[in-house]
């Protein structure tokens, strides 16, 4: 196992939803990272995140262990949920909130 990707489960397992995006909640640097991280705040998840512009390492091992090549990557308890589109999608038909329950 690398050691990114030891940092990386680490990093999902430390919070009920964590989320690797460009920036920071409070400052994203894409509107696709700023839209995800607004849908978990939405949700109510006590989420971490990670700014994949600070180790882009970190971000090609994330993108080959997830075989998806973009940003933001989110998980929900620890699981791979995918991206932005697919977490708007999540919180738009309920089963967000039921995941994160």
């Amino acid at each position: 196992m690398s050691e990114y990707k030891k940092v990386i489960e680490d990093k999902v397992k430390s919070k009920q939803a964590f989320i690797f995006m460009k920036g920071s909640p409070n400052m994203p640097m894409c509107g696709f990272s700023a839209r995800a991280s607004e849908v978990l705040k939405a949700a109510g998840a006590d989420f971490g995140y990670f700014n994949i512009l600070e180790d882009m390492n970190l971000f090609e091992e994330l993108k080959a262990m997830n075989q998806w090549p973009t940003s933001p990557q989110i998980y929900v308890k620890g699981e791979f949920v995918g991206g932005c589109d697919i977490v708007c999608e999540l919180f738009e038909s309920g089963e967000l909130k039921q995941m994160l329950a």
